[in-house]
């Protein structure tokens, strides 16, 4: 990619891609606090759509708890349903945050994540705040998108629309970097360059080869 001149926008997705995720580990934790079996945790994950609701900034903090309580029957208090819902977020390598710091220095670099509030004051208090002294990704990129204040979320085209338009980016000249197929094919779709991310270290070795 490094030698196609045409590149000129980066956008990254975060957990998958910069962020280490393991959504195994919240569907174990779910089932620990719940009782049921993992894999029946994992059915009501995939198929509840209060999840998708979060994402899209339609429910609140507080209705998303009461969303899971109910959808587990768990009695859990805040803390403890906000730390098996955090699980799946297991750090960010600093080769990964060195990685987006050189690759600003060619491209115009940003984030689009589907995620949530309690995922993100998460990441920001207690990844990298602590570890790399930063508030929050900002540094990283030109420009950071979150679904849950767009109000809108991956694979749908009006928030890959959004970012082309708001920053006069053309699909053609834009690489769009993600760990999941359905986002691929909804960039894909608008005529943006794709890389789909298979392996936690796939975008380091992609820039370095």
């Amino acid at each position: 990619m490094a030698q196609d001149s045409s590149i000129k926008n980066l956008i990254f997705d975060l957990g998958g891609v910069i962020l280490d995720l393991s959504v195994d580990h919240t569907l174990q934790s779910f089932a620990e606090i719940s009782g049921l079996k993992k894999e029946k945790v994992k059915e009501l994950f995939i198929s509840s759509k209060g999840f998708l609701d979060y994402e899209k900034g339609e429910i609140e903090d507080d209705e998303f708890r009461s969303f899971v309580r109910d959808l587990y029957s768990v009695q859990a208090d805040d803390a403890t349903l906000d730390a098996s819902w955090n699980a799946m977020l297991l750090g960010i390598p600093r080769q990964k945050l060195d990685l987006l710091l050189t690759l600003k220095e060619k491209f115009n670099v940003y984030l689009l994540s589907n995620t949530n509030n309690i995922h993100l004051n998460y990441i920001n208090d207690q990844i990298l705040t602590p570890v790399f002294g930063e508030k929050s990704l900002d540094r990283y990129f030109h420009k950071t998108y979150y679904s849950h204040y767009m109000k809108k979320r991956k694979p749908d085209a009006d928030i890959f629309e959004q970012v082309l338009e708001e920053n006069n980016l053309k699909p053609q000249e834009t690489l769009f970097l993600d760990d999941n197929a359905d986002n691929i094919g909804g960039a894909h779709a608008l005529g943006i360059q794709t890389v789909h991310v298979i392996t936690p270290n796939h975008i380091i070795d992609y820039f370095h080869a």
